[in-house]
């Protein structure tokens, strides 16, 4: 799929911001799902300067400092990424076999999905998430099955509720209250897979949403989007790099992507890590924040000279 993600975000300051330095991962990467076709961040008002790095998990980052007061930042992102499908693979390597690799061993390396397993912030280790998950994990039971399983069991039993949580909200919180957004369930399924010993990752990303039958596609109507990896190590050869993907809030699995209209924006162990925008601030003691997101498939040009044909009041470009 060829898809096009506009993700534009405006603050507004009171009083005024005097001066401003901002890191933002609003940049797709390329990964062996998606190629980054291209991309352009407009920044108002227009930085002083401007850079851009890759942070420690291979995420692109842009950074940008602005010296001059203003009441309003406007960022507007847009990415045209092409999505692709892997061919499909199993794995029957027991999930405490792959639990066992993590345990420390001398004169072994560390495998590279290790830093995975800790505890973090959004994500901690904590029985009440392994007891949750371990129905799942039976003994012997291979951790594509079983973590499929458990993605599977929160789809179930949490109920998606929109603006019932917000960012601070801990996992467990949401666990114990049955319900949350995306960002919870991504968090809590983490931080199940962890508690148990085994390696998951946080990803943010866009999700092509189709409107209701009859209706149009509303500009700025859909949303970022996250989710969940497993580290299966014994597709570490495989084009999906050994990482299962999992989407607890729409019951969707897939290798290093539940699929094609998935984007995948970020990875790192949670939403501190791939925050879409953030900054140190002078002045700006209140503010409001606006972000709309548009993720529309763009059309090859056999296409679009497919839908002229059928509806000629489309105008050539």
């Amino acid at each position: 799929m060829h898809l096009r993600i506009t993700h534009n975000t405006t603050c507004h300051y009171s009083p005024a911001v005097e001066t401003a330095q901002h890191m933002a991962h609003l940049q797709p990467c390329d990964s062996p799902c998606q190629t980054v076709i291209d991309h352009t961040l407009q920044v108002s008002p227009e930085p002083e300067t401007r850079s851009r790095r890759t942070d420690a998990f291979g995420n692109p980052q842009s950074h940008w400092s602005l010296s001059q007061a203003h009441k309003t930042l406007q960022v507007i992102a847009t990415s045209d990424v092409h999505t692709r499908a892997l061919p499909s693979a199993t794995c029957t390597q027991p999930w405490e076999a792959v639990r066992d690799l993590y345990r420390y061993q001398g004169e072994r390396a560390a495998p590279a999905a290790g830093q995975f397993v800790f505890g973090s912030h959004h994500a901690p280790h904590h029985e009440a998430f392994a007891a949750f998950a371990r129905d799942a994990f039976a003994p012997g039971r291979p951790l594509m099955d079983a973590a499929t399983a458990l993605m599977d069991k929160m789809h179930t039993q949490l109920r998606y509720e929109s603006h019932s949580t917000d960012i601070h909200t801990p996992a467990l919180e949401a666990l114990q209250a049955g319900r949350g957004v995306c960002q919870d369930f991504a968090h809590i399924l983490i931080a199940c897979l962890r508690s148990l010993g085994l390696a998951a990752r946080y990803v943010s990303g866009y999700l092509l949403t189709q409107p209701p039958e009859g209706q149009p596609r509303l500009i700025g109507a859909d949303a970022s989007h996250a989710w969940a990896s497993v580290y299966l190590p014994s597709l570490a050869e495989h084009p999906c790099q050994g990482w299962l993907d999992l989407d607890p809030t729409n019951k969707r699995c897939g290798l290093a992507s539940p699929g094609p209209d998935y984007v995948r924006l970020a990875v790192g162990r949670d939403f501190a890590d791939v925050s879409p925008l953030r900054g140190v601030l002078q002045g700006g003691a209140s503010h409001s924040l606006e972000v709309g997101v548009t993720v529309e498939p763009l059309l090859t040009p056999e296409e679009a000279a497919d839908e002229r044909l059928r509806h000629p009041e489309i105008p050539a470009h």
